[in-house]
């Protein structure tokens, strides 16, 4: 995404160069931080209409895209409310909002889950696996929260020390660090057993 200058390696993001494409990969990825900023005096639409200009969508296609950003989030009763009035759970829904205005093909979630009641957390888990299912779109979770993971994930990479050190689903995972092959196991339990091990 141009945040960073990598000290060393490659990578490809959907079968491009980031650091020699960077405009057309941003085009293609979505991120949303663990705290995102929102105009809080500014209503969902007037927020959702200023960052599809920002991100160059025509405006013939504007309206559509963000009644169908806000329908997918569970939004549309709440359009003409001020934002600052938002629960943490409507800011994370109106954030993932600002991230499907662009349409990607990958999706960046930074803690989605974190400082959300149960009820919120179970929404939006539902939220990605939808995402997931019928838009076709990879979604990549960055987490502390290895249960939550564990409950959405179909493939799992562990870091440590900023490096990743295994990737895959977690029952190949499972088999690899801990020898178990019957599904009795968590994402914590090979957490830990990677962790112990560097």
């Amino acid at each position: 995404l141009g945040l960073t200058t990598p000290s060393s390696g490659a990578a490809t993001v959907c079968g491009l160069d980031p650091v020699r494409n960077s405009r057309d990969v941003k085009r293609l990825v979505g991120y949303l931080p663990e705290n995102m900023g929102f105009y809080s005096d500014l209503t969902p639409l007037q927020g959702l209409d200023y960052i599809a200009e920002l991100n160059g969508i025509p405006a013939d296609v504007r309206s559509e895209r963000i009644r169908r950003s806000l329908e997918t989030v569970g939004l549309t009763e709440q359009i003409r409310k001020k934002v600052g009035a938002f629960s943490r759970g409507m800011r994370q829904r109106l954030g993932i909002a600002e991230v499907l205005i662009k349409e990607p093909r990958l999706m960046i979630l930074d803690e989605p889950t974190l400082g959300l009641d149960p009820e919120g957390a179970a929404q939006l888990i539902e939220l990605i696996r939808s995402l997931n299912k019928e838009r076709r779109m990879t979604v990549l979770i960055s987490s502390h929260d290895l249960t939550q993971v564990q409950k959405i994930s179909h493939r799992v990479g562990i870091m440590l020390k900023g490096s990743m050190i295994a990737a895959g689903s977690m029952a190949s995972l499972a088999k690899e660090s801990l020898g178990i092959e019957d599904g009795r196991f968590s994402l914590e339990d090979i957490y830990m057993k990677y962790f112990k091990e560097v």
